[in-house]
């Protein structure tokens, strides 16, 4: 018959099971340097992008109603026309120059203030205005009635007292409006002949008539001109308490 092993004993510390580790609480200052430290990469990320590659405008004022509207944000395309060193001036290279028709996002040579205009000549260009029927290198523009459809987003506030047109520019057609009511010394709708010289341009706004643009603050250097712009990101009705305009966001531009 098998005998059973005798009892063996071990001496030593007693060992106990290990137990997980308690979190450690972070303090108020660490969790507010980790939030710093993630805003910095983000804005070190995006600050560059937005300089050089695409950016919003936020549109205040109605120079380039019916177009474009006060609470519209418009995209901005910065590669448009060549590529820059984020934050500069510098070119790094082009590849294209802004042409009539266009809708530019400009910093004004008056005061460096951001503005939304439409191009309306470039170098070599002989401009010219008389009633407001634009005069370029000794042609009138072509203009006709602006479609009911045009209209449909426009507000009856900024439709109220105007007349609108479509103008035909190059192979681009837009709508441009004025005020009758207003005195014509005013609205500067009678100026030139000017020739656009070399290296700029010369931008107008839609609303012919109470546009701060190029019959103010003159030609516009070919660097300031910052980028293209052909859609409505999103838009808010400032008369009403900043609601949605959807029926505006992602719009194309014209």
């Amino acid at each position: 018959m098998p005998i059973p092993p005798a009892d063996v004993s071990i001496s030593g510390p007693a060992v106990s099971p290990a137990l997980p580790a308690c979190p450690q609480r972070r303090g108020w200052k660490a969790t507010l340097w980790n939030w710093c430290v993630s805003f910095g990469v983000a804005l070190a990320v995006l600050t560059p992008l937005r300089s050089a590659v695409a950016d919003w405008n936020d549109v205040p004022s109605g120079s380039m109603e019916p177009t474009i509207l006060p609470g519209d944000r418009i995209w901005v395309n910065k590669l448009a026309y060549g590529l820059r060193v984020p934050l500069t001036y510098r070119w790094v290279i082009q590849w294209d120059e802004p042409a009539p028709g266009e809708i530019v996002v400009l910093h004004s040579p008056a005061d460096g203030q951001r503005l939304v205009k439409r191009l309306i000549a470039g170098p070599g260009d002989t401009v010219a205005m008389i009633n407001n029927v634009l005069i370029i290198n000794g042609r009138p523009l072509a203009y006709s009635s602006l479609p009911e459809s045009a209209l449909k987003e426009v507000p009856r506030s900024v439709q109220t007292g105007r007349r609108f047109a479509q103008e035909r520019l190059g192979d681009r057609s837009h709508a441009v409006a004025a005020i009758p009511s207003l005195a014509p010394a005013a609205g500067r709708r009678n100026f030139g002949p000017v020739t656009v010289p070399e290296g700029h341009y010369f931008v107008m706004g839609d609303n012919r008539d109470n546009s701060a643009d190029s019959r103010h603050f003159g030609f516009v250097p070919r660097h300031r001109i910052v980028g293209r712009s052909s859609a409505v990101a999103i838009s808010v009705d400032p008369d009403r308490y900043y609601l949605p305009r959807f029926g505006r966001w992602f719009m194309g531009l014209r």
